[in-house]
């Protein structure tokens, strides 16, 4: 499996909860604090820090500490592997739209 496949497959598999998605749309926005994202999704701090923890593991987050305090967590989007996903689905897009056309030409040419 080559690693641009892996990474898709990690980035999916983070997707796959609708939080965690929640979370990726209000990180594109900008970068927030873990009790931001919490408080805006309406979970618990704990399971947001899971998301959060999930999100990063597969690359889709960065995470970063103020220097004024290390306590506080702000996390931000990864560019590199949504734009993984988005040159996965606009080839899949491709080749979907490529089978419909060949369908409907076929279609046309039938009696």
């Amino acid at each position: 499996m080559s690693v641009r496949v892996k990474r898709i497959d990690d980035a999916f598999a983070a997707l796959a909860d609708p939080a965690r998605r929640r979370a990726v749309e209000l990180l594109a926005q900008k970068p927030r604090r873990a009790g931001e994202l919490a408080g805006a999704l309406q979970v618990s701090p704990s399971a947001m820090s899971k998301h959060l923890r999930i999100l990063r593991d597969r690359g889709l987050v960065t995470e970063t500490h103020p220097a004024h305090d290390t306590r506080v967590r702000i996390y931000s989007l990864r560019s590199a592997p949504m734009a993984d996903l988005r040159a996965w689905l606009d080839a899949a897009e491709r080749g979907w739209a490529e089978q419909l056309s060949a369908f409907a030409e076929h279609l046309e040419r039938k009696p």
